[in-house]
């Protein structure tokens, strides 16, 4: 005798075997901020990654409240280098909600040389 609360079938275990995710319910991007990336002059990989980061391109945002000249420090990075920060005076809002936990993350929107530094437009969005 099957003490199951749902009776598993063959359709049922089809469903939950497939290799496609389900959908996460309620799961929206939230447009926040347009941001210059701030910094980019001091990563001394920005050559390295400059032909990854291409409009649409997702940048991860990392929290960094040890940083000695701000505490509510949040770097930005493409793949696993760090390529800059979310402006000084832009943080503070994004800083505590990711403190709470919460999740964000960094979409380019076109990106340009100017002399020596690459001057990269993003906007910010909170996942909820």
């Amino acid at each position: 005798m099957n003490e199951s609360i749902i009776p598993i079938s063959p359709a049922l275990l089809a469903l939950l075997s497939t290799d496609n995710a389900l959908p996460k319910p309620f799961t929206q991007e939230i447009f926040l901020l347009e941001i210059v990336i701030a910094g980019t002059s001091y990563c001394k990989e920005i050559d390295v990654v400059e032909s990854l980061i291409v409009p649409e391109k997702v940048l991860t945002m990392k929290r960094e409240p040890q940083n000695e000249h701000d505490e509510s420090a949040i770097a930005i990075y493409c793949e696993s280098i760090k390529v800059g920060f979310v402006p000084a005076e832009m943080n503070l809002v994004c800083s505590r909600l990711m403190d709470a936990g919460k999740l964000f993350f960094c979409r380019v929107v076109d990106k340009k040389w100017k002399h020596n530094w690459l001057r990269i437009n993003a906007n910010i969005y909170m996942v909820e």
